[in-house]
């Protein structure tokens, strides 16, 4: 399996990545974790452009899923489509949604180059991988997710305040993905999103084997997150999200 980051910039894109997308691979089948703006034109670096096979949606936010609807262009209208609908897993509402985005009727919407399945929580297959999706902390609908082949997994945060179901789905995962949204400081809103230090103990608590703090707002010193990431006593190793970066887990 491999993981290969291709944004990991919070809420707005940042001028070094594009927003919330991951790209999984595992026995020549594809899947992206969130497809958030910007996304489209900085996965082509890493696959070819009509290569997904499926698509997963942590939650409905701009910076998590709205790059769907360029895809659906690049899906409907290309010298050489249309291309079969891949399946899109996402929270209820996801396909009128998007049409409204889009500027679409809501029929047929997005829904020629799609095929949309409402996420809930619990384990489901997509292609070689095992989906382990829970519910988080956030305002919206929104999943966590864990990934599994091979008896290796990784496990994704989405947008979250602390969560305990977050814990559970990482544990003892190979990498967690897991949001360093804010600074360290006092009365943060609950709820909505970590900070670096609570990002490690959420790692500590789940025992996963490498954290990479990532959905990283552009305002923020990342190197700050990475220092309140060190307060929260996690043992293994830590570092920052970085659009491009591989992790090929075996």
């Amino acid at each position: 399996m491999k993981l290969t980051i291709v944004g990991c910039s919070g809420s707005f894109p940042g001028p070094d990545s594009p927003s919330s997308c991951y790209l999984l691979e595992a026995e020549g089948f594809r899947m992206l974790i969130d497809f958030g703006s910007g996304a489209l034109g900085a996965l082509q670096r890493h696959i070819g452009l009509y290569d997904v096979d499926a698509i997963c949606l942590s939650h409905l936010h701009a910076d998590h899923c709205l790059d769907l609807c360029p895809y659906h262009v690049v899906r409907t209208y290309s010298p050489d489509g249309p291309f079969r609908k891949i399946p899109v897993y996402a929270p209820a509402d996801a396909s009128r949604r998007l049409a409204a985005a889009y500027g679409m009727p809501e029929e047929p919407g997005l829904e020629t180059a799609f095929d949309f399945v409402r996420l809930t929580p619990g384990v489901f297959e997509v292609g070689p991988f095992a989906v382990a999706a829970a519910r988080v902390n956030h305002p919206v609908e929104t999943y966590g997710f864990r990934i599994s082949h091979g008896g290796r997994s990784v496990a994704y945060s989405g947008d979250t305040g602390e969560s305990g179901e977050l814990v559970r789905l990482a544990a003892g995962a190979d990498v967690m993905l897991c949001e360093a949204s804010y600074l360290d400081e006092p009365d943060l809103p609950r709820n909505l999103h970590l900070n670096g230090r609570q990002a490690a103990e959420h790692a500590a608590k789940a025992a996963a084997d490498t954290l990479v703090l990532t959905h990283l707002v552009p305002w923020y010193d990342k190197n700050r997150i990475l220092e309140d990431a060190s307060r929260g006593g996690f043992g293994g190793r830590v570092e920052l999200a970085r659009s491009g970066a591989v992790y090929d887990l075996g």
